[in-house]
């Protein structure tokens, strides 16, 4: 039987990210056989990963990389705050926000397929990361956009991102434009941005209360439409006070300085995702219920 040297084990653990007892079983299992041992250890990291995948992945961070104009933000998730601050995982967030900035995959699938600076795949890194961190991580989405004229971006913390493209004006505008997006989380640039479907049921909802107050039909009128006014106000950009002066709004400072916003692409990290609330008092509560029930 073959020694199995540290410096071999030590070789492993760089090529692999795997512990070092799983690298010494890897090692004397392939009887030395390096390659055969990266080999081993990553089939038994995707099975790992393989097996935490349907854990819910709720946390995490956003990343943005910009060159020029172009910017391209990317959410990953993973399923603690303490992951998402591990080097190991803002390492893996940072390549992959390159390698999208740099390539054309379309979808988060074809994302997984493409390759990293360092030569691995973007899911082969991904795989490797779980086997490390010993949590499930998931590539969630990406965006990149090429600004028209000026590209703005703020991230607020990890946790929100925003990237805005801007006609006119200047490049400190466009932060501050992206900074108010980031903080405000408009729906979209204008009123011409917002469906039809969404009008129709605030309408709705809008007449349902006005004619509750028993008020004439003309008033009820006059009821929803302010109310319609007041809600695309809240959530267009154009609409809203700017968040640096709310004494201005957002459409007086764009137009104060001979710009607009051509669009705009606002993350935050699991927005959408359904995480489960652990709540241990009522679980322990539970519990003793169900004994008492058993115990009669």
């Amino acid at each position: 039987m073959m020694a199995i040297s540290a410096s071999m084990v030590k070789e492993l653990r760089e090529r692999t990210g795997a512990g070092m007892m799983e690298c010494k079983k890897a090692l004397v299992e392939t009887s030395g056989d390096m390659d055969a041992a990266v080999e081993q250890l990553r089939k038994s990291g995707q099975a790992k990963a393989d097996k935490k995948s349907g854990r819910v992945a709720a946390d995490g961070r956003v990343v943005i990389m910009a060159d020029g104009l172009k910017a391209a933000m990317v959410e990953i998730n993973s399923e603690t705050d303490f992951v998402a601050k591990d080097d190991n995982f803002m390492a893996f967030a940072e390549a992959v926000a390159a390698c999208v900035l740099a390539g054309d995959a379309p979808d988060v699938k074809a994302l997984a397929a493409a390759s990293l600076a360092d030569g691995r795949t973007v899911e082969g890194a991904r795989t490797e990361l779980v086997t490390k961190v010993g949590e499930n991580i998931s590539l969630r989405r990406f965006v990149r956009l090429e600004a028209a004229e000026h590209l703005g971006s703020y991230a607020h913390g990890a946790r929100i991102g925003a990237i805005v493209s801007m006609q006119g004006g200047d490049e400190d505008l466009a932060r501050d434009i992206a900074m108010h997006i980031a903080a405000t989380n408009p729906v979209c640039v204008d009123e011409d941005g917002v469906s039809a479907e969404t009008l129709d049921r605030e309408r709705r909802i809008f007449a349902e209360q006005a004619a509750e107050s028993g008020k004439p039909p003309e008033i009820v009128e006059k009821m929803v439409a302010g109310r319609v006014a007041k809600f695309l106000k809240e959530i267009t950009l154009v609409g809203q006070p700017f968040v640096k002066d709310p004494d201005v709004s957002v459409a007086k400072l764009l137009k104060d300085a001979g710009a607009s916003v051509v669009s705009f692409v606002r993350y935050e990290v699991g927005e959408g995702i359904e995480k489960k609330e652990e709540n241990f008092a009522e679980e322990v509560a539970r519990q003793i219920e169900e004994s008492k029930k058993k115990d009669k």
